[in-house]
């Protein structure tokens, strides 16, 4: 990791081989064999049956089994000397890392997008050998090998475990389906974490399943709700069609765009646009969205990475769904002011909100620990404008918000909850999937954290009561672990039973 901690490191380890036509056990021997191999002995005796040369009996086993597998000095059975991938982390950095087969090559994560780098490469050399095949004379290297080079990730072990620790907690109390939490380094674009659940120990693959591989933070879409919301009051205040204290009757809670009507969770009645975001009104967003021509969503939605991939060499990694804007109907582009109609990913949204915890630029993230951050990045919106976004979001986690669970002690915290149905063969189901995404501490923001929740099936299913608390546990942690002072003063977290949180709309 960023500070020398291994993640992934290779021991030796043998594999145990034969020449089947020199390896004529008697019964005896073979059960010896077996046993030490902890394999069946008819197992053992159908590789030997084979007609071929070469064949392994069983690879990458410990040193000590090794030793005694050559005491028994078996006819025909040899061993080589092999690596074994050993994750001291398991599970906890499981997706960020992924895993090497048997051949000791990237099949998953980091492991494979940077297996050039790890693997090294082979050197060759003119030789002279005897008709036995011994080499005989050496007589001129052609291509000198290259060793593998060591990898030192972004990722900080201890924000990582907070990350997963807390995800699994979370999805435990909720009875959620899946889970991930991505930790983006504000000033430099690393990533200082990604946890994903369910998850599997790369030290035993036994029982590995497909659901259990997926690293969802890039390989899963879904509909971000109101999490985009600041996206479209930015856009309004960069183009001047509204200002921070711009008023927009939200009354009576609903408005009919063609054949179809939006709802808030709450009627409202008149909110400035600072409400908008604070309140989470869809009403409000839908009608701030209907000043733009649609290109201009579009272009900022582009501009933002939405729709494309972040090219981080993961595999699997998708660009969710961004449809071209020529094809929005009016009420498409109101519930994409929301976040419905558009889906992303997790890291694309913690990528995102880089606008506004940065003054209105974004940077490309890293998976590698970067020895110095970008100088300047791709400006999206002016320094103002985002730090007026800055301000509502700030008001969305104090009380009269969606998310005073997402309050730290000592720290201003910013963010945005996010709440959105699930899509079920074209139609949307009872089911959710509650997000947050924030970052901290406003004054000065260092950390970005975003948390989403699938399908959680206790009761609670918004993101300010399901989202909101992992990224309040996460990001709290996260901040004493890196030393980030604090900006506030040490006070009780301000969510008391008479100031319940505002759901926000769907």
């Amino acid at each position: 990791d960023r500070s020398g901690d291994m993640l992934a490191v290779s021991t030796p380890v043998k594999s145990v081989w034969a020449i089947p036509e020199d390896a004529r056990l008697a019964p005896a021997q073979a059960r010896e064999l077996a046993a030490l191999l902890e394999m069946d002995v008819g197992e053992i005796n159908r590789r030997l049956a084979t007609e071929k040369d070469f064949v392994f009996i069983k690879r990458q086993i410990p040193p000590d089994t090794a030793e005694k597998v050559a005491a028994l000095n078996l006819p025909g059975i040899h061993q080589q000397r092999e690596y074994r991938r050993y994750y001291p982390a398991g599970e906890v950095t499981a997706h960020m890392l992924g895993f090497t087969g048997v051949e000791d090559k990237g099949q998953e994560g980091i492991e494979l997008a940077f297996d050039a780098q790890l693997s090294g490469r082979s050197g060759s050399r003119r030789v002279i050998k005897d008709r036995l095949g011994r080499i005989v004379e050496d007589v001129e290297s052609i291509k000198p090998p290259q060793d593998g080079k060591d990898i030192t990730l972004a990722l900080d072990a201890k924000v990582q475990y907070l990350a997963f620790s807390h995800l699994k907690q979370a999805l435990a109390e909720h009875k959620a389906k899946a889970g991930g939490v991505v930790v983006l380094d504000a000033k430099s674009g690393e990533v200082l974490a990604l946890a994903n659940l369910p998850a599997y120990n790369p030290n035993n693959r036994v029982k590995l399943t497909g659901a259990q591989l997926r690293n969802r933070a890039l390989t899963d879409v879904f509909e971000p709700g109101s999490t985009m919301k600041p996206f479209t009051v930015a856009l309004a205040l960069e183009k001047g069609r509204f200002r921070f204290d711009s008023q927009i009757q939200t009354a009576p809670g609903r408005i009919t765009i063609g054949n179809a009507t939006i709802h808030d969770a709450h009627p409202h009645g008149l909110l400035t646009v600072a409400q908008v975001i604070q309140k989470s009104s869809n009403v409000g967003a839908a009608k701030i969205a209907g000043a733009f021509a649609p290109e201009e969503m579009w272009q900022m939605f582009d501009a933002l990475g939405f729709g494309q991939p972040l090219r981080l060499g993961f595999p699997g990694e998708v660009g969710g769904r961004l449809r071209p804007y020529k094809t929005w109907r009016p009420i498409e582009q109101a519930t994409m002011s929301y976040g419905h109609g558009i889906s992303v990913t997790l890291m694309q949204l913690a990528r995102a909100y880089l606008v506004f915890a940065r003054d209105g630029d974004v940077i490309p993230l890293s998976l590698t620990r970067l020895e110095s951050p970008p100088i300047a990045g791709k400006s999206i919106f002016s320094a103002q404008t985002a730090r007026e976004v800055r301000v509502m979001l700030e008001m969305a986690v104090l009380p009269g918000g969606t998310a005073p669970r997402a309050q730290i002690p000592g720290y201003r915290v910013a963010g945005k909850t996010g709440t959105s149905h699930k899509l079920e063969g074209g139609n949307y189901a009872d089911r959710y999937v509650a997000a947050f995404v924030g970052f901290a501490p406003v004054s000065d923001p260092r950390l970005v954290v975003a948390v989403m929740i699938d399908e959680p099936s206790a009761g609670k299913y918004y993101g300010g009561e399901v989202a909101a608390p992992v990224f309040a546990q996460v990001m709290a942690g996260s901040l004493r672990t890196l030393g980030v002072a604090p900006d506030a003063p040490l006070k009780p977290v301000q969510v008391a039973r008479d100031v319940a949180a505002v759901p926000e709309s769907l």
